[in-house]
C-alpha cells in the first residue's frame, strides 16, 4: 500500500553573500538534496527552499572595499552561488535572497506580533565604537587580549585558544579590526527579544523528538545557565532592514535570516499559486525540516522556534544538525591548500564523485566527516566504477551488439531480482532517517551480488557457444535489470547518472515503486560510459588551483 502523500517544506542554511561556496558547505546541501530527491521519488510533495543571506556589516564593508554597492555585491554572489549549486546538481525549488520585499514584509510583521505580545523590550547598552569609521563594531570586528587566558588577537565575543566567552567590553587592549584604532565606549538604545518568555515551551519542545539527542543534551546546558534576552537590533551604518518606527536602527541579520526561509517560500507560493498561510499554520499537518551545521544550533533550536511561537506560525517538525568537513583529518586550511571552493572542485572533478563520497560517510548524527583524498579516489573508483557502472557496461555490450538493443522477454533469475526488490524498504528506511552511509553499504552489497551473478554465468563464454542466444540474452537482461534497480536506489545521490541511465534504458524517470518491476522485451539505447574513473592527476590539479587562488588573493 502506498504511503499517504506528505506535504514537506525543507530548507538548508542560507549561504552568506560575501564569499564563495566551498566543499565544507556542500556537505549540507548534498545531505539535504539527497533527502529531498528521495521524498520526491516516493511521490511526496516536497519543496526545497533556500536563499542567500544578504545582510550585515561584513557585506557592507566588503562592498565598500570593492568600491561597489551592497546590492550589486549580493547580486553577483547570488549568481555565483546558484551556478555552483546547479553544477553540483542541487535542485532547489526556489532560491531567493533575504534582501527581498517578501522578507522585509515578513520581518516587519513578525516584529510587530512579538512587540504586541510583550516579547520585545528596549534598553540602553554600552558598545565599542570606532571613532574613525564612525560606527559601532560588531564582535567579529574587535580584536584584543582574552580576559581569561590573555591570548592575544582574539575576537570580541570568544577566545579561540581557551574557549571563553565574554562581552567585547571585557577584552584587554581592544582594537578595531577595520581601522586598527582603539575603540571607545558609547551608549545606544537597542531592542531585545525576551527569549526567556518561551523557556517552558522551548524546554518541552526540545525534548519531543524534534532534535537529535546530542543537540537536546547541549541545549539542556543552555537552559541550566538560563536563557538570555537577545539583542535583535543594530545601529547605522548597517546593510539590512530598518526597524519600523525608527530612523537609525536595523534588524540584526540573525533575526531576518531565518525569516528568509519563509520569505523564499512565500516567493515560491506566489509563483506556484500555493496557500502560504496554510503551509505556515501551526495546526496544519505540513512538515517543516531545517538542515543546518552544528555551529548554528542555538539560533535554530531556541531563537527560531520561539520567534515562530510568538508569531503564531508553525514550528519546525525537526532541525537536523550535521558536523563539519575536515580534509585529510584537519580543518580546511588556506595555507595547506585544502580550502577547496566548489568551483575549484568542479573545474577538475565530477560533482557526483563528491556526492557519493559524502553520502557514504554521512550518518544521522553531528559527527565531523573527513575527506581523505586517497580514500576518496579508491572508494569512488571501486564502488561506482568497479561495482555499479561495471554491471551496465558488461551486459549492455552483448545486448547492443547481438540483439540490436532488445532485452529478452524472459528473466533469467527471478530470485536475485526479487532479492534486489525486497531491499527497497530497508534502503528507504535508511534514506528517511538520514542514514546514508548505511544505505550506500546495502546498495554496494547488492552490487557485489550482481557482479557475482554475472561472473558465475560468464556471458562472455556463453557468447562463443552455439545456439546460446536465448540464454545469453536472458542473462544480460537480468544483469541490466539488476543495474537498473541499483541506479534507482542511488538516484537521490547520483541524479546525473540516473538521468543518463534512464536515457540509456529508454525508460521514464525512475520512481521508488519501480524497484518492484522488471524491464523485459524492451528496446534499450546504445550504451555510452556513464562515469569514468577518478584520475589522481585531476585531484593534484585541483589542489594546485586551490593554492594558486589563495596566493593570488594575498
Amino acid at each position: 500500500m502506498r504511503d499517504k502523500q506528505r506535504q514537506i517544506l525543507v530548507t538548508s542554511a542560507l549561504p552568506y553573500a560575501n564569499g564563495p561556496i566551498h566543499i565544507g558547505h556542500m556537505v549540507e546541501y548534498i545531505q539535504t538534496d539527497i533527502w529531498v530527491r528521495f521524498q520526491k521519488m516516493r511521490g511526496h510533495q516536497c519543496v526545497y527552499i533556500c536563499a542567500d543571506d544578504s545582510h550585515g556589516t561584513p557585506i557592507m564593508l566588503k562592498a565598500q572595499e570593492k568600491g561597489t554597492s551592497p546590492e550589486t555585491l549580493i547580486e553577483q554572489m547570488k549568481n555565483e552561488h546558484e551556478r555552483d549549486f546547479n553544477d553540483f546538481a542541487i535542485t532547489f525549488d526556489n532560491y531567493h535572497s533575504t534582501h527581498s520585499k517578501e522578507n522585509q514584509s515578513l520581518a516587519n510583521s513578525i516584529f510587530k506580533k512579538l512587540n504586541e505580545g510583550g516579547h520585545i523590550t528596549k534598553r540602553v547598552i554600552k558598545q565599542l565604537y570606532d571613532p574613525e569609521k564612525n560606527m559601532f563594531l560588531p564582535d567579529r570586528f574587535i580584536r584584543g587580549e582574552c580576559p581569561k587566558c590573555h591570548a592575544v588577537n582574539q575576537y570580541g565575543d570568544n577566545c579561540e585558544v581557551c574557549g571563553a566567552t565574554y562581552a567585547p567590553t571585557d577584552l584587554i587592549n581592544p582594537i578595531s579590526a577595520i581601522t586598527g584604532k582603539k575603540p571607545i565606549e558609547k551608549e545606544s538604545e537597542h531592542y531585545f527579544f525576551k527569549l526567556h518568555d518561551f523557556e517552558e515551551n522551548l524546554l518541552k519542545w526540545t525534548h519531543e523528538g524534534h532534535l537529535q539527542n546530542e543537540v537536546t543534551n547541549k541545549l539542556d546546558e543552555w537552559f541550566e545557565a538560563g536563557l538570555q534576552e537577545w539583542d535583535i537590533s543594530r545601529d547605522e551604518p548597517y546593510f539590512g532592514f530598518k526597524i519600523p518606527g525608527t530612523t537609525n536602527k536595523f534588524f540584526y541579520v540573525w533575526l531576518d535570516a531565518p525569516i528568509g526561509y519563509l520569505a523564499s517560500f512565500k516567493n515560491f507560493c506566489e509563483k506556484e499559486k500555493l496557500d502560504f498561510n496554510h503551509w505556515c499554520d501551526p495546526n496544519s499537518d505540513i512538515e517543516m525540516y531545517h538542515f543546518i551545521g552544528k555551529d548554528i544550533i542555538y539560533f535554530h533550536a531556541l531563537f527560531w522556534p520561539a520567534i515562530l511561537e510568538g508569531s503564531n506560525l508553525k514550528k519546525p517538525s525537526a532541525v537536523y544538525a550535521h558536523g563539519f568537513l575536515t580534509v585529510e583529518g584537519q580543518k580546511m586550511s588556506k595555507s595547506r591548500g585544502t580550502f577547496i571552493t566548489a568551483r575549484s572542485y568542479l573545474n577538475h572533478l565530477n560533482p557526483e564523485y563528491l556526492r557519493y563520497y559524502i553520502a557514504a560517510k554521512l550518518g544521522p548524527g553531528i559527527d565531523d566527516i573527513d575527506l581523505n583524498l586517497d580514500d576518496f579516489l579508491k572508494r569512488v573508483n571501486s564502488d561506482l566504477i568497479g561495482k555499479v557502472i561495471n554491471i551496465a557496461s558488461r551486459c549492455a555490450g552483448f545486448i547492443n551488439k547481438r540483439f540490436d538493443g532488445q532485452l529478452s522477454p524472459n528473466n533469467h533469475d527471478t530470485n536475485i531480482q526479487s532479492e534486489f526488490a525486497n531491499q527497497s524498504e530497508q534502503i528507504e528506511n535508511a534514506y528517511e532517517n538520514r542514514e546514508y552511509a548505511r544505505a550506500m553499504r546495502e546498495i554496494m552489497t547488492l552490487a557485489d551480488k550482481a557482479n557475482q551473478y554475472i561472473d558465475y554465468h560468464k556471458p562472455w563464454i556463453i557468447a562463443k557457444q552455439k545456439n546460446s542466444d536465448n540464454e545469453l540474452q536472458s542473462i544480460c537482461t537480468t544483469g541490466i535489470n539488476l543495474y537498473r534497480v541499483l541506479a534507482l536506489y542511488l538516484k537521490p545521490v547520483l541524479p546525473i547518472i540516473a538521468k543518463n541511465t534512464e536515457e540509456f534504458l529508454n525508460i521514464e524517470p525512475l520512481n521508488w515503486k519501480d524497484a518492484k518491476t522488471t524491464l523485459l522485451d524492451h528496446k534499450i539505447n546504445k550504451y555510452s560510459p556513464l562515469m569514468t574513473r577518478i584520475e589522481k592527476e585531476k585531484i593534484k590539479d585541483m589542489l594546485v588551483e586551490t593554492k594558486e587562488n589563495d596566493i593570488s588573493k594575498n
